[in-house]
């Protein structure tokens, strides 16, 4: 047995001294800073805190038939980098999308042996799969993901009406996730201005969007989750169906957090996602609803590509951010400005999304969760330079931020090689 004596952990949603107890692969208990335990010790230092392993519940690793975009191994050693122990994999851009059950075993296999952290997968919801949702269920994926919008991979077609789907996904008790924008009400972008591409996807296409997608959860009773939030003019109609009993739950990224469109130059692609990183008074708006709870959660939504694909102007380069490293310290940096503190943090990025993905023994440190851990220095300092992602594009290149994650634990040891396991939905 080994144990983890931190001054400073998250424990049940706070932050206090605790001795972490781990037996094999899981917490056997968390026992006071000072209790006498035999068992191996290892003492953190009084700067570094102990957080529960995050989970990210967005990532495109797009293996197999994109892996030249990214790959599980890359993927994987990226997030554990970062601090995170579980990532679930999005089923688009990788070839076959992961719509039926015997393309989910074909990712699975490409996957095997390849991963540093645990991986779990989403299943897709595309027009003519709805007689392969339950199946996909019982082989335990943890839901369902749908575009409302064109994706902007033809393998993966937008369900421009998700009512069917989700009556299917409602009878078995599982979860449709939506890219929630409307086509009708976004433009095709061309030129170098950031401004112009901003305006080509204006907030009002997330809350049309939205307001079909909670309009058939309220048909249906159907529990939804909205992906990748950036328009905060939505918020007040989630906050409002979450009040009348609807089952939905958001999250947002960090780029939306963090970055803001006054800041982003000209003609620099590195910066375009879908949907857009919008004003800094948008993204005022959006701590608000993390700090209300509107929003649940904060995950990287890391869908990179070549660089070949990142060139061009802000029409024609692949719309995605590259952030799966550097997820915790973009979040924590501006979370610290704002007044939050770590418990929130692993609120947002630790036990909602595990919640999210179904994934049970993930999320908290507790007994009998597995002993998935991160050690993180909140006041050291990290100018970004290498990153483990397949390619180095990130619009995070150089910047400083607050935070350096200095080990993660997955089920009870310190990450070194590829021992990540392939998950199931274990609620």
């Amino acid at each position: 047995m080994i144990v983890l004596r931190a001054r400073r952990a998250i424990v049940d949603g706070t932050e206090r001294p605790a001795a972490v107890l781990v037996d094999g692969e899981r917490i056997a208990a968390v026992l006071p800073y000072d209790a006498p335990v035999a068992a191996r010790e290892i003492v953190l230092a009084d700067d570094e805190v102990l957080l529960p392993g995050l989970v990210d519940a967005h990532v495109h690793v797009n293996e197999p038939g994109r892996t030249e975009w990214e790959g599980f191994a890359s993927a994987t050693r990226a997030a554990a980098a970062g601090g995170i122990t579980t990532i679930v994999d999005m089923p688009l851009n990788s070839l076959p999308p992961t719509v039926d059950a015997a393309a989910l075993e074909i990712k699975r296999k490409a996957a095997d042996g390849q991963c540093t952290v645990d991986v779990a997968f989403w299943g897709g919801a595309v027009p003519g799969n709805l007689g392969e949702l339950r199946a996909l269920h019982e082989a335990g994926v943890a839901g369902f993901k749908c575009f409302l919008i064109d994706s902007g991979v033809p393998e993966f077609p937008p369900l421009l009406d998700p009512e069917p789907a989700m009556r299917e996904i409602a009878a078995f008790g599982g979860l449709l996730i939506a890219h929630a924008e409307d086509g009708e009400l976004v433009t095709t972008a061309t030129g170098e201005r950031y401004a112009d591409f901003v305006a080509s996807r204006p907030p009002a296409s997330e809350g049309a969007a939205i307001d079909r997608l909670l309009t058939a959860a309220r048909a249906t009773g159907a529990r939804v989750h909205v992906v990748h939030l950036s328009a905060a003019a939505a918020l007040p109609a989630l906050a409002a169906a979450r009040a009348d009993g609807v089952a939905v739950t958001v999250e947002t990224c960090p780029h939306y957090l963090s970055l803001t469109a006054e800041e982003v130059p000209d003609g620099d692609t590195r910066f375009k996602c879908c949907p857009p990183v919008r004003e800094a008074g948008n993204r005022d708006a959006l701590w608000q609803g993390l700090a209300d709870g509107v929003i649940d959660m904060v995950v990287s939504d890391h869908s990179p590509c070549t660089p070949e694909l990142k060139q061009g102007d802000f029409g024609q380069a692949w719309g995605g951010i590259a952030s799966l490293q550097l997820a915790l310290p973009v979040v924590w940096t501006e979370a610290r400005r704002r007044g939050h503190d770590l418990a929130d943090v692993a609120r947002w990025m630790a036990e909602q999304p595990a919640a999210l993905a179904g994934l049970a023994d993930k999320g908290h440190i507790a007994a009998g969760q597995d002993a998935d851990l991160t050690v993180f220095a909140p006041d050291a300092t990290l100018t970004v330079g290498e990153v483990l992602h397949r390619h180095p594009t990130t619009p995070y290149a150089g910047r400083e931020l607050a935070g350096v994650v200095r080990g993660t634990w997955l089920r009870g040891a310190p990450i070194a090689g590829p021992r990540g396991r392939l998950l199931e939905r274990t609620r």
